[in-house]
């Protein structure tokens, strides 16, 4: 019984979560002595998709239908158990992103499958038992779930687990599913992308800012250290949910969880439900004027200060550095 592996590409290239999840299932494939199958919704070229060989895939199916070409959670739910199904696999895993979290759990449901979201590293198996570490309590403790079903679901936090490169290398075939575009309930009007920017996900160093900036029209300081720094931009909930921000930047419990090399939070007071989403990064860099705000505790360094002094200053001396190197 394969293990099948759902990834999704950002305009045709595939992101670093990608390859960790194919990586995570060739891995579990091994210790099962079996497969990894990577399904894939795009009409990409074999050359793109034979990449993901790279990491262990055992071959991929790409399913081309224009009714697959919208995102509808409960429509690709439907067509990967059909999938499942056809290829007989009781396994399937997700990256936990945004779509890994909105796909997965329809999914288990379907399969009357057990499911973890948000495994940060690899299983521990015994026969049919599939034992899973996961991220609880906001992150301040680690619990280990035990999947007793036949059937299994895992999403797999972000940078979380190396991907490991092999000399694999897989097939790409076309898989035919039976698919009702009638099934598909969502009806997309319009699609905004943005583009130019660093991506969170693959970001290695992530300049983020709070309610502390006082306005969107602050935010200029902000992209200019993520400019200089070739960074990506990010946000705590309270400033997406007034919108001063998108919400595709939004870290936290709630939102995207970021594991970078180099997160600098601005302006932010460091709640537990935002540190949930950042305390897995490897230098945190805090800017708050309250001595007292619960970042401090979480911080590898911080400067207590104000943002509107102390930016400014960073942004000039990062300037220089760069100068000169």
């Amino acid at each position: 019984m394969p293990i099948l592996v759902f990834v999704e590409s950002a305009n045709g290239i595939f992101k670093k979560s990608n390859f960790e999840a194919v990586s995570y299932g060739a891995r579990i494939a091994d210790q099962l002595r079996t497969d990894s199958f990577v399904i894939n919704f795009e009409d990409l070229s074999d050359d793109v998709l034979k990449s993901l060989g790279d990491f262990g895939a055992s071959k991929v199916y790409r399913v081309k239908n224009d009714s697959l070409k919208n995102f509808d959670a409960g429509f690709y739910a439907k067509v990967l158990f059909d999938i499942a199904q056809k290829l007989n696999a009781t396994t399937v895993i997700f990256s936990f992103d945004y779509s890994g979290k909105a796909i997965a759990p329809v999914l288990a449901a379907k399969m009357n499958a057990g499911f973890v979201a948000g495994a940060i590293d690899l299983p521990m198996i015994d026969g049919v038992i599939m034992k899973i570490r996961k991220n609880v309590f906001s992150g301040k403790a680690i619990a280990t779930y035990a999947i007793h079903s036949e059937n299994k679901i895992v999403a797999l936090t972000p940078n979380t687990v190396v991907p490991i490169t092999t000399e694999n290398r897989c097939s790409v075939e076309n898989l035919e599913v039976a698919i009702n575009p009638s099934d598909s309930k969502v009806k997309v009007k319009e699609v905004v992308k943005a583009s130019g920017k660093v991506t969170l996900s693959d970001a290695d160093v992530v300049v983020s800012a709070g309610r502390g900036l006082k306005g969107p029209e602050n935010w200029g300081m902000v992209e200019e250290m993520a400019s200089i720094l070739g960074a990506a931009t990010a946000c705590s909930r309270p400033v997406a949910d007034i919108n001063w921000r998108p919400h595709e930047e939004h870290v936290g419990q709630t939102g995207l969880t970021v594991r970078p090399n180099l997160y600098i939070a601005l302006g932010i007071s460091g709640a537990i439900q935002h540190l949930a989403g950042v305390n897995g990064s490897k230098v945190i860099v805090v800017v708050n004027k309250d001595p007292e705000a619960p970042f401090f505790k979480a911080a590898d360094y911080g400067i207590v200060g104000d943002v509107f002094e102390v930016v400014p200053k960073l942004n000039e001396a990062f300037k220089k550095f760069k100068s000169v190197i």
